[in-house]
This record gives C-alpha cells, structure tokens and sequence, in this order.
C-alpha cells in the first residue's frame, strides 16, 4: 500500500466498503470496557452480531460439509454465547462487506480471545465477495467459554494488488456471495 493503512481503510469504506464502520479504535461503551473494535493500525477488528449457533451432539449427526444438517446447531440469541468445551459456534459480522476487485482480505482471530483457548477460523475474503462473514469460534479448552456479541471477535487485514485479479468471487458466481446472517456450509 502506498499510503497509510488506517487512512486507506477509512477511504475504502468512504465507498461502502465496510457498513457500519467504525473510523477509530472502540474500546469502552456505556456499560464498561469492551474488547476492541473498529479501525486499527493495519486492519479492521469486526463485531459478531448476536445470533449465534453452537455445536451440538444431542442428535449424533455426522458433521459433513455436503450434506450438512441443521440439527447439528442450537440457535442461541443474547449479548453472550457460551460454547461448550471442545466444541465450537457460529456468528456473523455486524458490518457487511463489499470487498473491492483488487483486494484480498484475510480474517483472523483477535489475541484476547486466543488467550482464553478460543480459536477463529482464518478465511478470506476474495476480490469482490460481499456479505456478512460467518464466523467459525473453536473452542479449545475443557471449560466452557464466552463469546461476546457486539464487541471486536476478529480483525480484517486487506492486501491490495496494484492490478485486477482475472476471475472475482462475483465474477464466479460464488455460493456465498450476498449473504447475511450465519450462513451454513453450501455443497
């Protein structure tokens, strides 16, 4: 990038990069601290909104990714979702993303939470994907954890090409694209 990445960040979502965003780093709200969200030096720390689905076994399904079944979650709404030891949950971002042409995002776990045992999938976003991200919070300790809606779970960092990819993620059609809430594995 040729210019800082916090003002690059700011200007991409001048043009509805990220919506709602945050120009500055949060971290205190009305009720006390929160983990942090918002812009940050090199990347954008996201928001779970609070819909979550948490694994569970109660129906001995198998976890396949082409046949997946639904009745492998339990919907869980509030401020906190505990996910059960050794096992994991599902959230989307309160901000929705359009992801520009020459642009690859990468998502990554914040270090308070991995700290506590809780792992976030690393995904990318690809040039011109747009949505919510559904997220993916292991957890990987005995004990049962808590995650927190509406505070930072995860930032986004943004690589940019100094050219256009051949194919985008729109471009290909993507079984993703456009999708809001917590969207299940797609065969």
């Amino acid at each position: 990038m040729s210019i800082k990445a916090d003002r690059w960040i700011r200007e991409q979502a001048a043009n509805g990069m990220i919506e709602p965003f945050e120009p500055g780093q949060v971290r205190e709200a009305q009720n006390g601290k929160v983990i942090s969200y918002g812009t940050s030096s090199y990347g954008y720390d996201v928001r779970c909104s609070n819909e979550f689905k948490v694994f569970t076994n109660i129906n001995s399904a198998t976890v396949d990714p082409k046949a997946f079944d639904e009745r492998s979650f339990v919907d869980v709404v509030g401020d906190v979702c505990t996910i059960p030891p050794n096992s994991f949950a599902l959230a989307s971002t309160v901000e929705y993303f359009r992801i520009p042409s020459n642009v690859l995002t990468i998502c990554l776990g914040k270090s308070t939470y991995a700290r506590c045992g809780i792992i976030v999938n690393v995904t990318p976003l690809e040039p011109e994907w747009e949505g919510h991200v559904t997220l993916e919070f292991s957890n990987t300790t005995s004990l049962p954890a808590k995650i927190y809606a509406n505070e930072g779970v995860a930032q986004m960092l943004f690589f940019e090409s100094d050219e256009q990819c051949e194919t985008t993620y729109k471009g290909r059609g993507g079984k993703y694209q456009g999708q809001t809430g917590v969207t299940l594995p797609k065969a």
